[in-house]
């Protein structure tokens, strides 16, 4: 062991919301029992690039003996992340992985239309110039959302483009990036997020703050949660 600087977590800040972990290029941190954890020491190389990306700010480097950082085990590490060999585990503890049974209602059949104005929608699909984003409402959805929400077409969608993603199982940097290039080379005037309840989708919260930097401008967000009842409610900032 050697005495260098290293990640340390405060256990009861942390709400497990995982905004940190795309901001950790090493791996180092996964949300585990429904925390963020430091996965093994060798991941971690002391930088802080996680650092003021905690909103509850559980996360800060402290300097003591510890394993020395190891980049080859790291990028293994990120690379085995990347394309699993097996199927992930269920049993983390995170809320959105936690089984539930919902008691379902009587299902109202359909009479209105789709109020889908383009495809594709996928934010990994979509180009980043296209008729659809200029002068555009642009609805920023967690691909969970319209099977929650029955009334996403009403509510939500009308009048808006709209481009969706998962922020637990996709590359959030990389999409963070592509709607920040949306964002610089459209005229989008205003943008609406919507993700679950679970702490984990609010990583979504993250990308869409990213995506605003990169593109130097200034476009008024509105915020939405959704609850696994699917219920709607706005959050304010």
């Amino acid at each position: 062991m050697v005495l260098r600087k290293i990640v340390k977590i405060d256990e009861d800040l942390c709400d497990g919301c995982g905004q940190c972990i795309p901001n950790c290029a090493e791996g180092a941190l996964q949300i585990i029992d429904g925390k963020a954890r430091l996965v093994s020491e060798v991941y971690c190389d002391g930088l802080g690039a996680c650092l003021g990306h905690c909103p509850r700010g559980a996360i800060t480097i402290e300097e003591r003996e510890a394993d020395p950082f190891d980049e080859t085990a790291a990028h293994a590490h990120l690379t085995s992340q990347a394309h699993p060999t097996e199927e992930p585990a269920l049993e983390c503890g995170c809320p959105s992985t936690t089984v539930q049974t919902l008691e379902g209602g009587t299902p109202t059949p359909r009479t209105a239309e789709s109020a889908l104005r383009h495809w594709p929608v996928q934010l990994r699909l979509v180009p980043i110039k296209a008729p659809f984003f200029d002068d555009a409402d642009l609805l920023v959805a967690a691909d969970c959302v319209p099977f929650a929400y029955p009334d996403l077409h009403g509510t939500l969608l009308a009048g808006r483009s709209v481009v969706i993603g998962c922020p637990k199982f996709d590359d959030a940097r990389s999409y963070a990036e592509k709607l920040g290039e949306i964002l610089k080379q459209n005229d989008v005037r205003r943008v609406t997020v919507v993700h679950m309840e679970v702490p984990c989708c609010s990583g979504l919260d993250w990308i869409v703050g990213r995506a605003m930097e990169a593109s130097g401008k200034q476009i008024p967000v509105r915020r939405h949660v959704v609850t696994v009842r699917g219920e709607l409610q706005e959050i304010e900032r």
